[in-house]
């Protein structure tokens, strides 16, 4: 019995699980039951988008609500405007982006693809919004880097009210049936991000400062379902 077998063997006894081989743990993990749930996401759709709407303007996000992806690009440029912000974006070459207008908001200038250093806005969408915690869930990907999440100091999400669940299991569960439909099951992105808000820290003198890690500003874009895009 190798060192590994026995270590496994002793940790089975203690916790009374009899002697289960690799095979029954694998058997488990494949059936991967559902943990606990907190009741405040049990909710209608509709609800449920309120509820994310309320958890994220909580953690300090900004959220726009449109009824297609016709209005992002106005409603991305009014948000710069108002804070009189750059109107210089980089964009996420993803395709749930490529349905939107931006040359019809005339006042955006747009380029797609990865952030540099010196961009101060960025557009991407998003895998899932959590209505638990308000938060966004974003994959790497050949067409959303994950430079866009981090280094511009505005970081504006186009989520679509369909793409919200309830709690991050459900989010964790639609990214592994992804998986399985591609014929990759079990393969994950190289990074996953949870975001909630802008970037922030208390460490120093216990201030809070914003923008300490990532973006300064968090501003979400929710889509309506009525668009079928």
């Amino acid at each position: 019995m190798s060192a590994r077998a026995a270590i496994l063997g002793r940790i089975r006894g203690n916790l009374g699980r009899g002697d289960a081989g690799e095979s029954a743990v694998e058997e488990r993990l494949a059936r991967r039951l559902a943990g606990p749930r907190p009741r405040r996401v049990e909710l209608s759709h509709r609800d449920r988008v309120d509820l994310f709407v309320a958890m994220a303007e909580e953690a300090d996000a900004t959220v726009a609500r449109v009824e297609s992806l016709d209005e992002a690009p106005g409603a991305v440029a009014g948000y710069l405007a108002v804070r009189n912000l750059p109107a210089r974006l980089v964009v996420a070459p993803d395709a749930r982006l490529d349905g939107a207008p931006w040359e019809a908001a005339s006042t955006l200038e747009v380029r797609r693809g990865a952030a540099a250093e010196t961009d101060a806005v960025s557009v991407t969408p998003a895998f899932a919004g959590i209505a638990e915690t308000g938060t966004v869930m974003a994959v790497s990907g050949k067409d959303t880097p994950t430079t866009l999440n981090f280094l511009p100091e505005t970081h504006v999400v186009v989520l679509r009210e369909c793409e919200i669940v309830g709690a991050y299991e459900d989010a964790w569960r639609l990214l592994r049936e992804r998986a399985s439909a591609s014929g990759r099951a079990g393969a994950m992105p190289r990074t996953v991000n949870f975001i909630t808000g802008p970037s922030r820290t208390a460490d120093i003198a216990m201030t809070l400062y914003l923008g300490a890690h990532g973006p300064r500003r968090f501003h979400i874009v929710l889509v309506g379902d009525g668009d079928e895009r």
